[in-house]
């Protein structure tokens, strides 16, 4: 299944085909047809897993298994010398000396599975698309299509009788097939053809309900702010495809830019361009502000963006061409980065704008923004295994949060957290506590899943050199704590708020709910000390061979960041249930009414897009726009019909009154006074007619001799 893995996107892509020319026909609307799709997709990616764990591991790294196999350079040469190179005891670490202490020797790793077969040769570049399958593939595509199952199944019960249910259902599976294409994807331009898939999709299942103009609205920024970044990464594609010599296979461009065959300067202008795309699309610090708009959409498709697909897009990014990121912005050498800055800024200043939200969708945006900085700024001080871990972990319990928050709504028929919740707990018990799991696995409290991994994250701050960005993560665990203590407080408890009869939802909404919550309190097992199959499974030749340092669990900084974590609920609890604290403070206080006024305002951040960058740029185009209109446009038009009005006026006057109807005219007139002249002549007298026959003869009887004789 490894070398075939190529049917796993394209099950979504077929579904998405068959909804739209069949799904109206069909009993089920062509539900039917996604979720059987998708869940062949989950059973075959669970194949995928089995075989890769089962894929005996080599200590060197050869070129991977081809069905065709390029000419040119060994893809992977660079990782071979990486580890031909090795001598015991100087293993390279991410500082280029000595293996640290609490640091693992090399481990022995798994060969990719690479098919490919040409897409397109244009004499001097041949172009070819196919799938490259390791571990951080494989862990994908498990995660992406269960998700994607589970919000399938959601679905059908969620979107029940909705006005579009075969379109919605439809682009729910391109939707899945995007990602699918990118994570298998073996080169950037086949990678990109999967995340713009994606950024369509977005638009179309954001603006689901268009009708509305606020959900038309969020589409839309959500489209134009993501191609914002989409920019960048176009220029890092393009600037890594000659920097490379001309490939744009993702192996060759990771090994040319850890090898030192490449320039600093393209390599570091290269991974710039590229952030740019990361920052738009997982909504990184500044062009974060797209992604809380997006609730506008169906709450599945919140679901599905912020846990599998589109957001997490960006932090795949820069853990599959790590080798360009590494070396471009030094993450081996400690301090600052622009990749580590990114992500540490957004999750800080994302997590406080969580806690000024009434909408329960916005809060969990919010918080995947935060969280999203966490990987990103896992990634940037060179915990790529403790980013993708988190990545994985994520998916779970803010899937299971946002459906969770759908399954609310349900209820309520509002995501109003102040004025229509309160009390839930006792009305939906499942919902209640697979929710209080996805809460605790979100704020790090152990053993749940969120534990493990952004305990890693804070082990790799503090062990690779980045003591400012540990200091940021020990900091966002305390705020996202405390905020999801305020939501669960303002949602399940207290009295009930809103109108009507809350109750439990239907199996198809609560069944996936369940299977979350398993998934939010065991995932991060696969990683525990002493086992640390995750890294085994998923790390690859570029991480090996960039020497990405490994540590051992610190049992002090795993007892640190859950005391953090446990300080924040701790606060939200003596705020919210005992009343304890500076309530009101923003009414006595200026300082804490301009903090929250800020707060409210976003930053700014969006009045300063909306009314500075967009209206300065829209009202120019628009006026040259409407100059260009009403001169250019309506002169050529008005032109146009000016002259066809004086070409009409010639037709008339010329050719219809003199020339055709003269002519007809003149024929009938021709006839008339022909008829006249015969007329003299018809005087039924034999005498007469016999005189003209005899003219008549003479006349030819001379025409005849005149001729004859000339």
């Amino acid at each position: 299944m490894l070398e075939n893995a190529w049917i796993i996107p394209a099950l979504p892509v077929l579904s998405f085909v068959l909804i739209l020319f069949f799904g109206k026909r069909l009993p089920k609307g062509g539900h039917e047809i996604g979720v059987s799709a998708v869940a062949i997709a989950f059973m075959l990616a669970c194949v995928c897993a089995v075989q890769w764990v089962q894929r005996p591991a080599d200590l060197e790294v050869h070129g991977p298994v081809e069905e065709h196999a390029a000419p040119g350079p060994m893809p992977h040469a660079n990782a071979v010398a990486a580890f031909e190179e090795k001598e015991p005891g100087h293993e390279p670490t991410e500082g280029g000396g000595q293996e640290k202490e609490g640091e693992h020797e090399a481990e022995p790793i798994r060969k990719p599975v690479v098919r490919e077969v040409t897409w397109f040769d244009n004499g001097q570049t041949r172009v070819r698309a196919g799938t490259h399958i390791d571990g951080l593939a494989v862990t994908m595509m498990f995660v992406v299509t269960l998700i994607s199952l589970l919000v399938h199944v959601f679905s059908t019960s969620y979107m029940h009788r909705d006005r579009r249910y075969t379109h919605y259902f439809a682009a729910l599976s391109l939707f899945t097939a995007g990602m699918l294409v990118m994570v298998t994807a073996n080169n950037t331009l086949q990678l990109l053809v999967g995340w713009e898939l994606m950024g369509v999709c977005s638009f179309m299942l954001i603006g689901h309900w268009w009708e509305e103009q606020n959900n038309s609205n969020a589409a839309l920024k959500a489209f134009f702010t993501t191609r914002t970044g989409d920019v960048g990464l176009l220029v890092g594609i393009a600037v890594l495809f000659f920097a490379a010599g001309r490939t744009f296979d993702i192996a060759e461009i990771n090994a040319a830019a850890l090898g030192g065959d490449l320039s600093h300067g393209l390599v570091l202008a290269g991974a710039a361009a590229l952030l740019c795309g990361v920052i738009g699309k997982s909504a990184q610090f500044p062009l974060h502000t797209w992604l809380p708009d997006a609730m506008a959409g169906p709450t599945p498709v919140s679901a599905l963006i912020h846990a599998a697909t589109m957001v997490v897009a960006g932090v795949y990014l820069v853990a599959r061409l790590y080798g360009v990121f590494w070396s471009g912005f030094d993450i081996g050498g400690g301090g600052v980065n622009a990749v580590a800055l990114v992500g540490g800024t957004t999750v800080l200043i994302a997590a406080a704008l969580a806690f000024v939200q009434s909408d329960i969708k916005k809060v969990l945006a919010y918080s995947t923004v935060s969280q999203l900085g966490y990987m990103v700024m896992a990634l940037g001080v060179g915990a790529w295994t403790a980013g993708v871990f988190h990545l994985v972990t994520h998916a779970f319990f803010k899937g299971l949060l946002f459906l969770g928050a759908g399954s609310v709504s349900h209820a309520v028929h509002s995501f109003d957290m102040k004025k229509d919740m309160g009390g839930l707990r006792e009305h939906m018990p499942t919902t209640y506590r697979t929710f209080l799991i996805g809460s605790l696995a979100l704020a790090g409290v152990p053993p749940l899943a969120g534990f493990w991994s952004k305990d890693e994250i804070l082990l790799g701050a503090s062990s690779n050199g980045y003591p400012i960005f540990l200091v940021v993560g020990l900091l966002g665990a305390v705020l996202t704590a405390a905020y999801m203590t305020r939501c669960v407080y303002l949602t399940f408890f207290g009295d009930y708020r809103g109108h009507g009869d809350p109750h439990e939802s239907p199996p198809a909404i609560t069944v996936p709910l369940v299977v979350l919550a398993g998934f939010s309190v065991f995932a991060g097992l696969v990683n525990v000390p002493g086992g640390e199959w995750f890294a085994e499974w998923t790390e690859n030749e570029t991480v090996l061979s960039a020497g990405v340092a490994h540590h051992s669990f610190s049992p002090i900084v795993a007892v640190i960041g859950s005391a953090m974590g446990l300080v924040g609920i701790a606060a939200g609890y003596a705020y919210y249930w005992r009343n304890l604290g500076p309530h009101r403070l923003t009414q006595s206080s200026g300082p804490a009414r301009t903090a929250y006024r800020i707060l409210e305002d976003k930053y700014g951040l969006d009045r300063l897009y909306t009314d500075g960058v967009v209206s300065a740029i829209k009202g120019p185009i628009a006026r040259g726009a409407y100059w260009f209109n009403q001169r250019v446009i309506d002169g050529v038009v008005n032109g146009v019909g000016i002259a066809a009005r004086g070409l009409a006026r010639f037709v008339y006057d010329t050719v219809d009154q003199r020339v055709i109807d003269g002519a007809v005219n003149g024929a009938g007139m021709g006839a008339e006074d022909g008829g006249k002249v015969l007329r003299l002549m018809q005087t039924g007298r034999v005498q007469q007619y016999a005189l003209f026959l005899f003219g008549a003869v003479v006349v030819l009887g001379g025409t005849l001799v005149l001729f004859t004789t000339g």
